[in-house]
């Protein structure tokens, strides 16, 4: 490879790996500690009756058995249930329902809060989400402290309750995102469980470099124009940010509104290797990359469609229709363990430059 190729894959990979990254709900915002506290919005509700939470115990690398969630649980007189190895986890979340449970929680990846989510909102009993997986992703966007899992129990105590949208493709809901094209090809890898960052970083590269085609993905644009291929497709429960400062957030979940957002990199590497310079940090400016806010959205394809959803990888067949259900879903929130939502885009404008430096290996 010459050093001008090189050059073209490393600007087209490290822009995409911040874009995709961060669009996709993965980018790596960590060790946020001692930011200003505040009371999220919502109405004040009484301790649960009784409250149940189900355990992944190996999301995060083993996250729940390392703190010490359960015994924690049982001390609070939580009721517990493990998900082993194979289990049926919307079946398990449907039985603690029907044991009583009037406040459900899940301790897992954002995957695994998606099914839960699916389940209490179905039957209306409100969610309290324990930030147990790898990412957390949900968590962020509700301003919890990530880092400060045992902490998330409170909200079965005294807590705040509020309602926010789910996003629906095809039956199943998801709480984040589902992303299409690159991002979906690399959740399938085998080594991205294990290593998702740089699983990601090492792929984007060669999979953007000379002759990389887009994919087979038509969908309708904003204004009724027809696409029929896109390197990168993304619908969000709620839109992302448009600015460096908010592209890792979700302002609000409970907007009512799908968040499109598609990119396409020309075929000529020097010519995205100019237009990704110039629209660094602003992926909205790229020539190439269009989004909008509608409430309902339809992909179709030749075949069946890889999706990457809240991070798990799944085939689905086409077409993929997307749908919101605003309010759908009740989220107890603790109610001293809140970040401040305004310290958090401070935070995300560290993440973005980390990743992008990280792809131009600096």
């Amino acid at each position: 490879m010459t050093r001008s190729s090189r050059s073209d894959t490393g600007w087209v990979g490290a822009f995409i790996t911040g874009t995709v990254l961060v669009l996709a709900g993965i980018a790596a915002i960590r060790g946020i500690r001692g930011l200003r506290r505040s009371e999220p919005p919502g109405r004040a509700v009484p301790p649960a009756g009784h409250p149940a939470l189900i355990v992944n115990p190996r999301s995060g690398g083993g996250k729940a058995d390392r703190l010490g969630l359960v015994n924690e649980c049982r001390a609070r007189g939580i009721e517990v249930l493990i998900l082993e190895p194979g289990q049926d986890l919307t079946g398990l979340a449907e039985a603690a329902v029907a044991s009583g449970a009037d406040v459900l929680g899940m301790a897992g990846g954002d995957g695994s809060l998606g099914l839960v989510a699916d389940v209490a909102a179905r039957h209306g009993v409100p969610m309290v989400v324990v930030p147990a997986g790898t990412f957390n992703h949900l968590a962020m966007d509700l301003g919890l402290d990530r880092g400060n899992v045992l902490g998330a129990l409170d909200a079965f105590g005294v807590a705040v309750e509020r309602r926010i949208d789910l996003g629906q493709v095809n039956g199943r809901v998801f709480v984040n995102n589902v992303s299409l094209g690159l991002y979906a090809q690399i959740v399938r890898s085998p080594e991205y469980r294990n290593a998702k960052v740089d699983t990601t970083l090492s792929m984007l590269p060669s999979m953007l470099g000379p002759g990389s085609q887009p994919f087979d993905l038509r969908f309708t644009g904003p204004a009724g124009e027809e696409y029929t291929r896109a390197h990168v497709l993304q619908v969000s429960n709620n839109p992302y940010g448009r600015t460096p400062s908010t592209l890792a957030n979700r302002p609000r979940l409970d907007g009512g509104h799908l968040g499109v957002m598609a990119l396409k990199l020309p075929d000529d590497p020097a010519e995205a290797r100019r237009q990704l310079a110039a629209a660094s940090g602003h992926p909205d400016t790229f020539p190439g990359s269009v989004a909008w806010e509608p409430s309902t959205f339809e992909v179709d394809s030749g075949g069946p469609i890889d999706v990457g959803m809240d991070g798990e990888a799944i085939r689905m067949a086409a077409p993929l229709r997307f749908t919101i259900r605003p309010g759908a879903l009740r989220i107890r929130l603790a109610r001293e363990t809140l970040l401040s939502p305004a310290a958090r885009p401070l935070r995300a404008r560290s993440a973005l430059r980390d990743l992008l430096r990280c792809g131009l290996g600096r």
